[in-house]
């Protein structure tokens, strides 16, 4: 009996011991998965592997990460090394960039930040980095960045379809010479789940205790209680999708008055989901493209405009299943009263025999929008007055009580505007 707990024991040993090095051999495997996929999903972060040495508790790699500007155009490559220690059920890896994390002689950070990926072998990933407090001048422009130490978190689990991410900075302060912003209390807190395609469901949520705004000329401006919500949730089976975003503020305060609270909703509805994930990946490709070095070639050129036939498609595809867009609620407290207005634009879901005859998207388009401001800012505020006046002289706000108003339909690609019909072009 004795011996067959000495040989269980002696088991228990080798197969712990050993698994230092099969960790380390799936964790090699997972890090090379995680970068094609990572460089296949998106073309502004690329990542690429020089060297992985693997050894028996522990390994070390090499490699550079691209950052393209999509804006610019500009690709600036960082390098980075990394040193892997092996554990029983994961790894964990830590980051250094090669250079530091700040120019030659730079005093950017008071201490180190620290990047680091925890993985286990069951599929879960944490990735997390912690900075230590910011500060960053710039002589030439005049501008600095300040902000206190802060966490950001990513944990990703179910071999990559569910995450979760969080983000905590206290306070952050940008400072140029025209203008100073100060946020207090940032957090993100984010959680998804894959549905299909480039299609996820969840919720985000992105709050700030206050921003203040101090311009070199005028009273500073104070945001209190700023929340942007987002949800997006699977119906039908996951064959459809709704979609609604919401940023509120509780007050915003400017020359010793407070007022509040403000909202704006966008909402949308009854997606079909196979055609938005279409739609979402043919706009990426066709950025992409955008962005590639050889967009002046002939074979470039066929890829894009093979590109936009597919995003054609997909919209054409989405509008047949029927669909509803645009801003369910707005709500603005002003010192004159409160600014209401909705925009709603919708399509009916169309037969087999309706889509083969469907010339355009826009056809079958039906939309309401309403909007409702108090008269008193137009009359006793110019900034306000020189925006809406060109609305009321054209008769898209008119007086009803001491209000001005805009109700507006849509229908057989005709908009009426308080009464007046105004044709729309066939753009698609």
């Amino acid at each position: 009996m004795k011996t067959k707990w000495i040989i269980a024991g002696v088991g228990v040993l080798v197969v712990t011991g050993a698994m230092p090095w099969a960790v380390g051999y799936i964790t090699e495997q997972q890090w090379q998965v995680v970068t094609r996929e990572l460089n296949q999903a998106q073309p502004f972060v690329q990542l690429q592997t020089d060297d992985y040495r693997r050894g028996f508790f522990g390994s070390e790699l090499d490699g550079v990460v691209t950052i393209l500007n999509p804006e610019s155009g500009e690709v600036r490559p960082i390098a980075y090394r990394a040193k892997v220690t092996h554990g029983v059920t994961g790894s964990f890896i830590d980051f250094q960039p090669v250079e530091g994390w700040a120019p030659e002689g730079a005093d950017w950070f008071q201490e180190h930040p620290r990047l680091t990926l925890e993985t286990r072998l069951w599929g879960t990933a944490v990735l997390e980095l912690e900075a230590p407090a910011i500060a960053i001048n710039n002589s030439e422009s005049g501008e600095s960045l300040r902000t206190s130490g802060g966490i950001a978190r990513i944990e990703i689990s179910d071999a990559g379809s569910q995450a979760e991410a969080l983000v905590v900075w206290p306070q952050l302060t940008f400072s140029g010479p025209d203008m100073s912003v100060r946020v207090n209390d940032f957090r993100v807190e984010h959680n998804m789940t894959h549905l299909q395609g480039d299609v996820w469901t969840g919720t985000v949520e992105v709050s700030m205790a206050s921003v203040a705004l101090t311009a070199a000329e005028g009273p500073p401006v104070t945001i209190e209680g700023l929340l942007a919500r987002s949800s997006t949730e699977a119906n039908a089976d996951g064959q459809r999708l709704d979609s609604r975003l919401s940023i509120e503020a509780e007050k915003v305060r400017y020359e010793d008055q407070a007022y509040g609270p403000h909202k704006v909703a966008f909402a949308l509805e009854h997606l079909d989901v196979a055609s938005w994930s279409a739609l979402t990946t043919s706009m990426a490709e066709l950025q992409g493209m955008a962005l590639a070095p050889d967009t002046d070639s002939q074979d470039a050129f066929e890829r894009q405009m093979a590109a936009m036939g597919q995003v054609n498609t997909a919209l054409r595809d989405l509008s047949a299943a029927g669909f509803s867009v645009g801003f369910p609620e707005l709500t603005l407290d002003t010192p004159e009263g409160e600014v209401t207005g909705s925009l709603v634009i919708s399509h009916p879901e169309l037969t087999a025999d309706q889509k083969a005859e469907m010339l355009m998207v826009m056809q079958q388009l039906t939309g309401e929008m309403n909007l409702s401001v108090p008269s008193v800012l137009a009359e006793d505020y110019p900034a306000v007055r020189m925006q809406l006046a060109p609305l009321i002289k054209q008769g898209f706000l008119v007086p009803e009580g001491d209000r001005l108003v805009l109700t507006a339909r849509l229908s057989d690609m005709v908009v009426d505007v308080n009464g007046q019909e105004f044709p729309l072009p066939p753009l698609f």
